[in-house]
Order: C-alpha cells, then structure tokens, then sequence
C-alpha cells in the first residue's frame, strides 16, 4: 500500500457540499482535542494518536515513508 498523500478525509455515508469540507471537519476534531490541555497533555495526546493511527495503517512501509515525509520540513533533512 503506497502512502496516500492527497486529500483522503471523509465520512462514510455522508455527502459533502465542497471538496475541502472533509479536512475542515478533521481540523475541528483535531483542535477539539486540544482543546483545554496543557503543552505537555497536548504533546502526550498528539504522541497517542501517531501510535493509534500508525496501529491502524500497520504497514511499516507506509509508516516509514510518512514519518521520513513528516520529518524533512521539520529537521531539514
């Protein structure tokens, strides 16, 4: 399974008005997390959800390759 790097957000069953409402809909769910928490809890929330999401796609591959992509922007590599 090739990493998906376009847009992929959606909820099945329901129909969208515009093309980006999906990745509006996870920003706000991603906001509504953090919401109320300290640096440190935000840190510890966003540290579990690589963990759970990473789980859940299970090819390391794939995790490799988004974690290499995640990391370039960042360290300058």
């Amino acid at each position: 399974m090739p990493l998906t790097l376009e847009p992929n957000f959606a909820e099945p069953g329901r129909h969208y008005f515009r093309d980006f409402s999906p990745g509006d809909d996870f920003y706000q769910l991603l906001i509504d997390a953090h919401r109320d928490l300290t640096d440190e809890q935000s840190a510890l929330l966003n540290a579990k959800l690589v963990l759970l999401l990473a789980n859940h796609v299970g090819d390391l591959g794939v995790i490799g390759e988004a974690l290499q992509r995640a990391r370039e922007d960042v360290a300058g590599t």
